[in-house]
C-alpha cells in the first residue's frame, strides 16, 4: 500500500493524506451503547474528509495500550495528527505527542491541555446551571454521579458541584460510575440506600447511559420520577428524549464540537497556531424527570 500519487500534469509525487487518529480507553460494549463519541467522530469527519482525510478511531482497554498505539502511529506515519480526548491530570499523552513530533489536539480545558490546541466545554457554567435550576425548584438535597475520577473533567465537574452546592447552602453527596447504565443504577443504590432524611430528592449524572440506569433503579424501588425523585442527564442525546419520562439534561451540540476539533485540526495541519476554541454553551433543558420535590 502506498501514500502517494502522481499529479498529472507535473509528474511530482505527493504525499495522500493521512487518517486523523483518534484513541479511547473504554469497554467496547459502553463504547457501543454510548452516543457522545459517536457524535463526535461525526462533526470531526463531516471538516476532515473533504480534505482526503478519514478518522481513524480505536478503542483500547488501558492508557499503556493507548500510549503503545501513539507512538506505532508516529514511528510507522500512519496518521497525519491525533486528537485526544478524556485527558487526566499530567496526561502522558501529551508529553509523549510532543516527543513524538506528532500533531495533536486535545478536546479539554486549557489547563489541561498544556499548551496543545484545544477545544473545550465550559463544565463549570454547566454544572452551576443545572444546580441552580434544581434549587430554583425546591431542591436543597442534591447528588452527582461523575464519571472516573482519573479523567479531569469528571473531577473537575464533581468538584464545581460540591463548591457551588456549599455556596448555595444546600446538601450535596456524589459518587462516581464508569459511563455504563449498570454504574448509573449502583450509585442510585448506593445513594439512596440509607434512606435517612439526607437522602438527595434530585441527582446530576456525567453522560446519559448513567442517568438512564439511575431512572431504571428508580422505577425498580417504585419511585415516582420526578416526584420522588429528580434525575438529569449530561449530553442529551436522542436517549435521553425518547425515554419514559423523557430525561431533563444538560444539552449540548456535540456534533458542533467535533467538527470545531475537525477545523482545529486542519488549522495545525496547515502550520498554523490556533487558538483555544470554547464550544456552544451547555444548557439545561427541563422535561419530564426533573420537577419539586414532595414535600
Amino acid at each position: 500500500m502506498t501514500d502517494r500519487t502522481t499529479t498529472p500534469t507535473t509528474g511530482r509525487r505527493t504525499r495522500l493524506p493521512r487518517p486523523i487518529g483518534l484513541t479511547l480507553v473504554r469497554p467496547s460494549e459502553i463504547y457501543g451503547a454510548e452516543p457522545y463519541f459517536h457524535e463526535l467522530t461525526a462533526g470531526l469527519d463531516r471538516v476532515v474528509r473533504p480534505r482526503g482525510h478519514a478518522v481513524l478511531l480505536r478503542v483500547l482497554p488501558d492508557r499503556e495500550a493507548e500510549l503503545e498505539l501513539c507512538r506505532r502511529w508516529s514511528t510507522e506515519g500512519v496518521v497525519d495528527a491525533v486528537v485526544l480526548v478524556d485527558l487526566g491530570v499530567d496526561d502522558p499523552r501529551v508529553s509523549l505527542v510532543a516527543e513524538l513530533d506528532l500533531p495533536a489536539i486535545s478536546v479539554s480545558s486549557p489547563e489541561i491541555s498544556s499548551g496543545l490546541p484545544a477545544v473545550w466545554t465550559n463544565d463549570d457554567v454547566a454544572v452551576e446551571e443545572a444546580v441552580d435550576a434544581l434549587a430554583l425548584l425546591g431542591h436543597v438535597r442534591l447528588a452527582h454521579v461523575s464519571g472516573p475520577l482519573g479523567l479531569a473533567h469528571s473531577l473537575a465537574r464533581r468538584d464545581t458541584f460540591t463548591a457551588i452546592c456549599a455556596a448555595r447552602g444546600l446538601s450535596a453527596v456524589t459518587a462516581t460510575g464508569d459511563y455504563s447504565s449498570e454504574s448509573g443504577e449502583r450509585a442510585l443504590q448506593t445513594l439512596l440506600g440509607d434512606e435517612s432524611p439526607a437522602t438527595p430528592t434530585a441527582v446530576v449524572f456525567d453522560n446519559d447511559l448513567m442517568a438512564l440506569g439511575g431512572l431504571a433503579e428508580a422505577r425498580r424501588r417504585g419511585l415516582d420520577v420526578p416526584g420522588d425523585l429528580s434525575l438529569v442527564a449530561w449530553d442529551d442525546s436522542a436517549q435521553c428524549q425518547l425515554s419514559e419520562p423523557p430525561l431533563s439534561a444538560l444539552s449540548h451540540d456535540v456534533q458542533r464540537i467535533g467538527e470545531m476539533v475537525g477545523e482545529t485540526v486542519l488549522a495545525v495541519l496547515d502550520g498554523e497556531r490556533p487558538p483555544t476554541l470554547e464550544a456552544p454553551p451547555i444548557v439545561f433543558v427541563p422535561r419530564g424527570t426533573t420537577g419539586p420535590p414532595v414535600p
